[in-house]
């Protein structure tokens, strides 16, 4: 195996591999402190740009008649609220604090997080319908723009908002993220002057997924970094880590269970198990207990190894035929 094959069929876990290695060198060698002072506002203005080029490619390819809602998207939805209220009557019920609360605050962002707008990337990786997985990702964000606000107020009380003021901030932040990528695709798409630049686009084989890889790698570095400053007991982050990883696998299976009574395992996994966990990320640092965001930044690596665990299993099917 050439080592242009090994990085295809490996993209992923080098992504994380490399982005954590990355980090640690930068941080533990006090030659390359300049170069990480440089490096760090860079990463953190190309981050939003590789989620804008991730969406717009992504959407380039989605046929905009069939983004309409199916029934695995009700059920999928239904039990990402019985979960998120299940947190919140243990989080209520036992009046939780201090460390147990930061723990039930880090399994609630790994939930009530929308679904990951890269969810479409894998699920066209995997042969599903990107379609499909577009329009749940639509209806997720909206409902986590909804929730958000009802309960953030009630586990953190210096969480002052109204909820007309954080509902409007939370939905700008997904609109943004969202809909200006998907309405330049369509402009992209649907206007003749630009069909020869639409057609190459959509002819460079898995550019999303390569773009969602080099986004990864930073996205791991970050939650490497948030890990090693976290003022918290190593069980506490254990504790986390370990939490995320049980919530991350019961997602991708409940989402699978549900999705076979569909013919749509694959979508309903990626659906509900994939999150978007930068975008949690910014609302435990915004609304909770800012450690609690350790939880999407493990989630983030768990649900990427289970990615790259699928991806290898379908193209392993792929070659026995």
């Amino acid at each position: 195996m050439n080592i242009v094959t090994f990085i295809k069929n490996w993209t992923l876990p080098l992504a994380m591999g490399t982005g954590a290695t990355v980090y640690l060198l930068f941080a533990f060698i006090p030659a390359l402190d300049g170069a990480a002072r440089f490096f760090a506002p860079v990463c953190d203005a190309i981050m939003p740009m590789f989620m804008f080029l991730i969406l717009f490619v992504t959407f380039c390819k989605v046929d905009f008649r069939a983004l309409r809602p199916v029934g695995w998207h009700w059920w999928v939805l239904l039990f990402n609220l019985v979960f998120v209220l299940a947190c919140m009557g243990l989080v209520l019920g036992f009046r939780l604090e201090g460390q147990a609360l930061v723990l039930m605050e880090a399994i609630l962002m790994c939930i009530i997080a929308p679904g990951a707008t890269a969810a479409a990337v894998v699920t066209q990786k995997l042969g599903g319908s990107l379609e499909e997985t577009t329009t749940h990702t639509f209806m997720s964000n909206f409902m986590t723009a909804l929730l958000v606000p009802i309960f953030f107020p009630m586990i953190e009380k210096s969480a002052h908002m109204s909820f007309l003021s954080a509902f409007a901030t939370i939905l700008y932040g997904v609109s943004i993220v969202l809909l200006l990528p998907m309405l330049l695709a369509y402009i992209v798409k649907h206007t003749a002057a630009l069909h020869r630049f639409h057609q190459w686009v959509i002819s460079v084989k898995d550019l999303s997924y390569y773009l969602w890889a080099c986004s990864l790698l930073i996205v791991t570095g970050t939650t490497v970094k948030n890990i090693v400053h976290a003022e918290a007991s190593v069980w506490l982050l254990t504790g986390i880590a370990t939490l995320g990883l049980v919530i991350c696998v019961i997602q991708f299976a409940v989402g699978k269970y549900i999705g076979h009574y569909f013919g749509r395992m694959i979508e309903a996994g990626q659906a509900m198990g994939q999150k978007n966990t930068a975008f949690a990320i910014w609302m435990a640092y915004t609304y909770l207990n800012p450690l609690s965001s350790v939880g999407p930044g493990c989630y983030i690596l768990w649900q990427n190894i289970i990615n790259s665990v699928e991806i290898w299993q379908k193209r392993k099917s792929e070659l026995r035929i």
